[in-house]
């Protein structure tokens, strides 16, 4: 039975060139970590699963067929064992992710991508509720700055409150590094829970 796959969230030029700059992390960076896990998952003979968002023809942002649509190619370089197209946050929704984890008996996943906030956060509480482990890679995702009627927040904002709320509940927070070494031998990515956290902030 293998451990985890890789999850690889929307890594697409529209995050880069497009209408929806990431912010926070900066993207290049993120984008470099996404690789080094892609490159260590298949270094060590983990499931590499990429997801596209797509929408259709002639949409303002993922318009299927468009520039915006297209991985970045970073991650269109590597190779993955699984690529399919999305059209709801969840990597889970309406896809044949579920399935094809389940065929292979695999009990965990681990999410890199865009953005923190939307996709990266759906996946990750559709996938405990499928009865799935979790493990978030915080370098390896990235969110853009937001304005709306609600108010702001930056990228860094919507980034660091996403993954302190997914860390207590939805999954083990840790970065690119840390997830490799424990590949190799190291310790796990610690879990965490809303008692714990809340205890902790006092």
């Amino acid at each position: 039975m293998t451990a985890t796959a890789l999850i690889v969230i929307d890594v697409q030029n529209e995050y880069f060139t497009g209408g929806l700059p990431i912010a926070f992390p900066d993207r290049e960076q993120s984008v470099a970590r996404i690789a080094s896990a892609m490159d260590a998952a298949r270094a060590h003979d983990l499931p590499v699963v990429v997801v596209r968002h797509r929408t259709p023809p002639g949409a303002p942002i993922f318009a299927d067929g468009s520039a915006g649509h297209a991985l970045h190619p970073a991650v269109a370089a590597r190779p993955a064992d699984l690529v399919f197209d999305k059209a709801q946050a969840s990597c889970f929704a309406d896809t044949e992710l579920a399935d094809w984890l389940a065929a292979r008996a695999i009990p965990r996943v681990t999410l890199v991508g865009y953005m923190t906030q939307n996709c990266v956060d759906a996946t990750a509480r559709h996938a405990t509720q499928l009865g799935l482990a979790v493990e978030i890679l915080a370098d390896a995702c990235g969110a853009p700055d937001y304005a709306n009627e609600a108010g702001r927040a930056s990228g860094e904002e919507l980034h660091r409150a996403t993954l302190v709320a997914l860390h207590a509940g939805f999954g083990a927070v840790g970065s690119t590094e840390a997830w490799i070494a424990s590949l190799d031998g190291g310790p796990a990515l610690a879990e965490g829970s809303i008692p714990a956290s809340v205890a902790a902030a006092r």
